[in-house]
């Protein structure tokens, strides 16, 4: 009686990331081996315990064709005296064989749980490692659900198949060969018949689990659609709330579900039809064994025991091809996940996070200088953003870049803290090329960056300004958050210091959170400091509050000031004007202004705009 169950493979990480998955590299095996080794005793312990179990279970249907034989011998028997003692031997073998089946079983499933949870802590610490060690090209490119999914789906995916694998696999494979050899010496007719009538029946099935694999796939593709769109919705429902689209957004929701649903009715539907004619076969299996079983009873060519053992041996490889079937589609999903999984643990950063010269605190001149640079990002590599840019930030003076949107005035910040590198020419900090500093003393140490929106985290106020130098004591916390203009409103909340911010830091508002910034940024004490649009997305009033923080905190440092509102920037001792990534004027507030080129129209198109908005 064999069973074949349909073989529904279903790629988690090939469906969630579409196309991606058709270019992903084949199983790392020797990473896998490589993280494996420490618990190879485990291994190789679970794996002898799972062989011992899938032996046992072998040996129970020959006892049972003992008791059977045993049982018919007294059937119509008036004094049965001996029966007792002819049925304690089998009985008490297959009571032992039970027991010590059971000991195995519980061996090996403990030791691969313990195995598994092991390899899957240093799968996940491996990947959250390399993926922290990226450049923000590779942010660029990745959408953070496809990370966080690979972290948590993809290693619980292997995980599970790789448990499943080894202690099902080995039981399984072995219980077959074994049983089919037991089988043969009970009755080589009848196992010949069964050689030759189910492998016909398993290609059936398998050009049958193909074309469903190919719908399960549909499905979840879709599936993922739909939670593409639910994601997409709730983490930006201010938005949609702001807009009162809950209507539109259900819409997309239910037709997408609706697509998934008729995909999975239609799944549904054949795999009731195969498991039907599954059924109808393992049916048809049982009554011709007790056929021919039958037919060779009464040729005196078998007996009932051997009959019944061979039905149970039967049993048996029905419930290993089984589970062979269903393993198969683990294992294809489990090297899928760990494909890509081992993906993101081999990718190379171009950029390192340390390694390189530092320069002493004593001897840094916070002097930074822009030679020829030329620039595109590498997701839009034919968009040249800087063009041979030259630029130099003296020592301990406020230099503002100003110009219209997507001029790369933000760029040439993110080129200073070298989250990118230039494709050509060269940024010196100190006179050093920031390509031969170490990037963690320059990001953690040189340079401090308040954003146009910077993230707070879901934690205590404290920490949130601790995080610019994690070691520092509450006190240097307390100083900056004065120094800041952000201790009088932290101490007005009912817990202080220890308040805990909302996700993102949506609790307080964007004067208080760019004051935390500043704050934050300062707690460093860095040489130089930059100012993204810093105050753009600010009132009036909580601009005056910020602009004067950002006034004291950069005193005695080197500042570059990205703006877009021409007020904030009339105090800075250079103001750069670019258009198209080219530098078209530079000079104070009142020598730009006499000269009444793109700095002048800039502030009479600002002016003008503010009159119409009053």
């Amino acid at each position: 009686m064999l069973k074949y169950a349909p073989v529904i493979t279903v790629d988690c990480a090939a469906n969630k990331l579409g196309e991606q998955n058709q270019n992903l590299p084949p199983f790392d095996w020797k990473k896998f081996f490589e993280l494996i080794w420490p618990d190879v005793w485990s291994l190789l312990g679970a794996i002898f315990a799972a062989l011992a179990a899938a032996l046992m279970n072998i040996q129970i249907p020959i006892y049972l064709g003992t008791v059977i034989n045993v049982m018919t011998r007294y059937l119509g028997s008036v004094t049965p005296a001996n029966f007792n003692a002819e049925m304690q031997g089998p009985v008490f073998s297959i009571l032992g064989l039970y027991v010590a089946q059971s000991a195995a079983t519980f061996v090996y499933i403990y030791l691969l749980s313990n195995l598994g949870e092991r390899l899957a802590t240093r799968l996940k610490c491996e990947l959250y490692s390399s993926i922290l060690r990226q450049d923000l090209a590779f942010f660029d490119q990745k959408r953070t659900g496809d990370l966080v999914d690979c972290i948590t789906s993809d290693v619980q995916e292997f995980k599970s198949a790789f448990k499943m694998v080894v202690s099902q696999g080995l039981r399984s494979l072995t219980q077959i060969v074994g049983c089919v050899v037991s089988m043969y010496v009970l009755s080589p007719t009848m196992t010949m018949g069964m050689l030759v009538i189910v492998p016909t029946v398993i290609v059936g099935g398998t050009m049958v689990g193909a074309v469903l694999r190919s719908v399960s796939r549909a499905a979840q593709q879709q599936s993922a659609a739909v939670t593409t769109v639910s994601e997409e919705t709730i983490s930006n429902i201010r938005t949609v709330r702001a807009f009162a689209n809950e209507q539109l957004e259900l819409q997309r929701f239910q037709g997408q579900v609706e697509r998934a649903q008729t995909l999975y009715q239609k799944l549904g539907a054949g795999i009731a039809l195969f498991q039907a004619g599954t059924n109808l076969f393992l049916n048809g299996i049982v009554l011709a064994s007790l056929t021919v079983g039958g037919y060779l009873i009464a040729a005196q060519e078998l007996d009932a025991g051997k009959l019944m053992s061979f039905l149970v041996a039967t049993q048996t490889i029905q419930r290993s091809l089984a589970q062979l079937s269903l393993l198969f589609g683990s294992y294809v999903r489990g090297v899928q996940a760990g494909a890509r999984v081992f993906q993101f643990i081999n990718t190379e950063e171009k950029i390192p996070l340390t390694g390189g010269k530092i320069i002493p605190a004593h001897s840094l001149v916070a002097d930074v200088e822009f030679e020829n640079v030329t620039f595109a990002y590498p997701t839009r590599p034919q968009q040249v953003v800087l063009k041979d840019f030259n630029l130099k930030l003296p020592a301990g003076k406020t230099v503002a870049i100003v110009g219209t949107s997507g001029n790369g005035k933000s760029t040439i910040a993110a080129l200073l803290e070298r989250f990118y590198d230039v494709d050509g020419g060269t940024i010196r900090v100190g006179g050093v090329d920031v390509r031969e500093l170490d990037p963690s003393w320059l990001r953690g140490q040189t340079i401090g960056i308040i954003n146009q929106e910077p993230v707070l985290f879901a934690t205590s106020i404290l920490e949130n300004i601790r995080y610019g130098r994690p070691q520092a004591t509450d006190q240097e916390v307390y100083e900056v958050a004065r120094l800041a203009n952000a201790d009088q409103f932290i101490s007005q909340f009912p817990e202080g210091y220890n308040t805990v911010l909302g996700e993102r830091g949506v609790t307080v508002s964007g004067g208080q959170k760019q004051r935390i910034a500043i704050a934050r940024a300062l707690l460093k004490n860095p040489a130089i400091l930059i100012l993204d649009e810093a105050t753009s997305a600010l009132d009036t009033e909580s601009e005056k509050v910020v602009q004067h923080a950002l006034e004291q905190a950069s005193r005695n440092r080197t500042v570059l000031v990205i703006a877009h509102r021409l007020s904030t920037v009339q105090h800075a001792d250079i103001i750069v004007v670019l258009s198209a990534g080219h530098i078209v004027e530079m000079g104070n507030h009142e020598s730009l202004i006499k000269k009444k080129g793109y700095y002048w129209n800039l502030m009479n198109q600002q002016s003008s705009t503010n009159r119409s908005s009053a």
